[in-house]
C-alpha cells in the first residue's frame, strides 16, 4: 500500500512536458478553425496550448479564432493580434513571448501541414534528444500534393542550390513545420535577421552551425485548398538574397 502511495506521488511530481503551438495567420479565416479541431485531434493526450499570431488579417479571422476560444478554452487557445503584416521571423518571436510550453512547434494555418504528423515529431524528439525536429518533403515517405510541375522544380533547385553551397546537413531547408526546444528557438530567434521565408533557411543554418541536434520526419506537404499562395517573385528574390548572406555570414 504504501509502495502505491509512493509510485502515485513520484508520478504527481513528473512534470509534463508541454507543448505550444505557434500558428500565424494572415487572410486564414477558411482554414483556422479545421486545422485547430484537427490539432485537438491528433494530441489527445498531449499537454498543449495553441498561440495564434494575427496580422490584422481583413477578411475575419480573429473573429474565428474567438470563437474557437469559447469551444476550446481560453487557457488553449490564445490569440495574439498584430496591427499589420510584420514578417514571419517576426510573428514567431511574438508569439514565443506568450508561450508556456517546454517545446514549441510552428506550423501553417493553411492545411499544407497536417497536425497528424505532430505525434511523430514529438515521438523523435522523446526518442533522439534532439533540440530540432523539422517535417521534410526530400527524404523516403516524403513529398508534396498539389503543386505543378514548375513550382516543384523551383522548390527542390532552391534546396539543392541551397544544399551545394551551405552544407547544412539537412534535406529541407526551406520547410517551416517544426518542433524546436524552448530555449534553442529562443536562442536563434535572436540570432536571425531575415524576414519572410528566408527566415526559415536561416534558422536551420544557424542552428547547425551552433551544433544543435537535428532530426528529421517525412512528410507529404499538400498545397494550400482554400485561399491563395503568398508566395511571389519577390520572395524568390529575398530568398537568392538571403543564400548570398548566409554564405559569407555563417
Amino acid at each position: 500500500m504504501e509502495e502505491r502511495r509512493d509510485e502515485l506521488q513520484t508520478k504527481k511530481k513528473e512534470k509534463k512536458t508541454k507543448y505550444s503551438i505557434i500558428v500565424p495567420t494572415y487572410n486564414e479565416r477558411l482554414n483556422i478553425a479545421l486545422i485547430t479541431y484537427l490539432i485537438f485531434k491528433h494530441l489527445r493526450d498531449v499537454d498543449f496550448e495553441v498561440i495564434v499570431v494575427d496580422d490584422g488579417s481583413p477578411d475575419g479571422t480573429q473573429d474565428v479564432v474567438k470563437q474557437l476560444q469559447q469551444i476550446y478554452g481560453e487557457d488553449r487557445i490564445f490569440l495574439r493580434a498584430r496591427p499589420r503584416k510584420l514578417g514571419l521571423g517576426t510573428a514567431y518571436y511574438h508569439g514565443l513571448k506568450h508561450a508556456t510550453g517546454d517545446f514549441v512547434v510552428i506550423m501553417d494555418a493553411d492545411l499544407s501541414h497536417h497536425p497528424k504528423y505532430l505525434p511523430s515529431f514529438i515521438r523523435k524528439q522523446k526518442e533522439t534528444g534532439a533540440n530540432i525536429v523539422t517535417g521534410t518533403r526530400y527524404v523516403k515517405n516524403g513529398g508534396v500534393h498539389g503543386w505543378n510541375l514548375m513550382r516543384k522544380l523551383t522548390s527542390r533547385g532552391a534546396n539543392v542550390l541551397a544544399q551545394t553551397l551551405l552544407w547544412p546537413g539537412v534535406s529541407d531547408l526551406t520547410g517551416s513545420f517544426r518542433l524546436y526546444e524552448r530555449s534553442v528557438l529562443e536562442d536563434l530567434v535572436t540570432s536571425c535577421v531575415s524576414k519572410g521565408y528566408v527566415f526559415q533557411m536561416e534558422m536551420i543554418v544557424r542552428a547547425t552551425r551552433k551544433g544543435y541536434r537535428v532530426e528529421e520526419v517525412p512528410i507529404t506537404f499538400v498545397d494550400r485548398v482554400f485561399g491563395s499562395s503568398k508566395l511571389g517573385g519577390s520572395e524568390i528574390v529575398e530568398y537568392l538574397k538571403g543564400l548570398v548572406y548566409l554564405l559569407f555570414t555563417t
